[in-house]
C-alpha cells in the first residue's frame, strides 16, 4: 500500500477551509494509504508562541483530527516534536539545500517582507527543509497540501533526488496531490485572500469550534456583488464563488448542480443554504470533539503513533547518516 504523509501547524483555530482544503482530503484518502498524519509543533517555534498556549492548540488539533473522522485504524496520529528523528534527519538535508533554494520560498518571502533581518530567525528561513525531513523520512509516495504548500513538496523533491544522485537510491520522491474541490477557501470578508487560522480578524474566519450562532451570522454576512446571480465566476463574483466552493465540499456537488439548484433564488438564500450546511457539519464535528477532549483516547492514540513512527523514523534516519559516514550507525 502507498503512503501518504501531511500536517498541520498548531497556529491560530483551525478553520472550515483546513477542513475542507485538508482534513477532509486526509479522511477520504485514508483507506487507500498507509496514512501518517500529524501536528507540526516543531515549524510553530518559528514564531515564538506561548507554551501553554501552544500545548493546548497541539491537543485540540489531535482531537479535531479525530472528531472530523480520521480513523487511527487508517491513519497515524502523532505530534512532530515527539519524534527526534525528524531534526536528526532534517539536519542532513539542511546540508543538502541551498541558500538560494530556501530564499525563493514563498512564505518566507511573505513572512520576512516587512521585517528587518535582525528579527527574522534562522528557523523561519530554514524549516522547508525541516519539513521535507518530515516527508522523506516516511518515503511519502503522495502529499496533500494546499496549493500554496506546493512549493514546500517540490523543495522536498529537489532534495531527495539531489541526496539519491550522491548516495544512491535512499529517498521516494513524493507527489503533491491538491483537491481539485475547495483546494483553497477563501476570507468571508475579504474573498482575494485566503482563509487563514491565523488571520488577526476572525470575522473573516468560520472555526471548527465556532460559536454555531456566530458561525452562521459570519456566512449570513458574507461579501458578494450586486448582480444577485448565484454563477461560479472566481474572477468577477469571488465571494459567490468562495461560498458555492465551500457548498460544494460540504454537500459533494458540482458547481453546474448549484447553479441549476439556485437558478432563481436570491442570495439571502441561497447564504441560508450555505448557513445551513456549515452549521450541520459543526455541530457534528463538535459534538464528536468534547467527548474526545476529555477522554484518555487522545493519549492512547498518540502513545501508539509515537511508537509506529518512532521506529520507521530511526531505520530511515540511520540509513542517511550511516551513507554520509558520520557516526556510526
Amino acid at each position: 500500500m502507498k503512503r501518504l504523509v501531511s500536517g498541520i501547524q498548531p497556529t491560530g483555530e483551525l478553520t472550515i477551509g483546513n477542513y475542507i482544503g485538508a482534513i477532509k482530503q486526509f479522511i477520504e484518502m485514508q483507506k487507500d494509504y498507509e496514512s501518517f498524519v500529524f501536528v507540526a509543533d516543531s515549524h510553530s517555534l518559528t514564531v515564538n508562541p506561548d507554551p501553554d498556549v501552544l500545548r493546548e492548540k497541539v491537543r485540540k488539533i489531535v482531537a479535531l483530527y479525530l472528531a472530523c473522522g480520521l480513523d487511527p485504524k487508517h491513519t497515524t496520529l502523532f505530534i512532530q516534536s515527539e519524534n527526534v528523528y525528524h531534526p536528526m534527519l532534517g539536519w542532513a538535508l539542511e546540508c543538502h539545500t541551498t541558500f538560494g533554494e530556501l530564499s525563493r520560498m514563498t512564505q518566507f518571502k511573505d513572512k520576512s517582507g516587512a521585517r528587518n533581518n535582525e528579527s527574522i530567525t534562522c528557523g523561519l528561513f530554514t524549516y522547508p527543509t525541516l519539513m521535507a525531513a518530515d516527508i522523506l523520512i516516511y518515503d511519502a509516495d503522495v502529499v496533500p497540501v494546499g496549493v500554496d504548500q506546493k512549493q514546500h513538496v517540490e523543495l522536498a523533491r529537489n532534495i531527495a533526488e539531489r541526496f539519491n544522485n550522491r548516495y544512491g537510491d535512499t529517498f521516494k520522491v513524493p507527489e503533491p496531490v491538491i483537491s481539485k474541490t475547495g483546494a483553497k477557501i477563501m476570507n468571508l470578508q475579504d474573498p482575494m485572500k485566503k482563509m487563514s487560522k491565523t488571520d488577526e480578524n476572525p470575522k473573516g474566519n468560520v472555526y471548527l469550534l465556532d460559536d454555531l450562532n456566530a458561525a452562521r451570522k459570519k456566512i449570513m454576512s458574507s461579501v458578494t456583488d450586486s448582480e444577485a446571480l448565484v454563477k461560479f465566476d472566481p474572477e468577477n463574483k469571488p465571494g459567490i464563488a468562495n461560498l458555492m466552493t465551500i457548498y460544494s465540499a460540504i454537500k459533494g456537488i458540482t458547481h453546474e448542480e448549484i447553479e441549476a439548484e439556485f437558478k432563481d433564488a436570491n442570495y439571502g438564500t441561497f447564504k441560508t443554504k450555505v448557513a445551513d450546511e456549515v452549521i450541520n457539519l459543526l455541530t457534528e464535528i463538535q459534538s464528536r470533539y468534547y467527548e474526545i477532549i476529555e477522554s484518555d483516547v487522545l493519549d492512547k492514540v498518540l502513545d501508539e503513533g509515537l511508537e509506529k513512527t518512532t521506529k520507521i523514523a530511526k531505520e530511515k534516519a540511520y540509513e542517511v547518516y550511516h551513507k554520509l559516514g558520520v557516526g556510526r550507525y
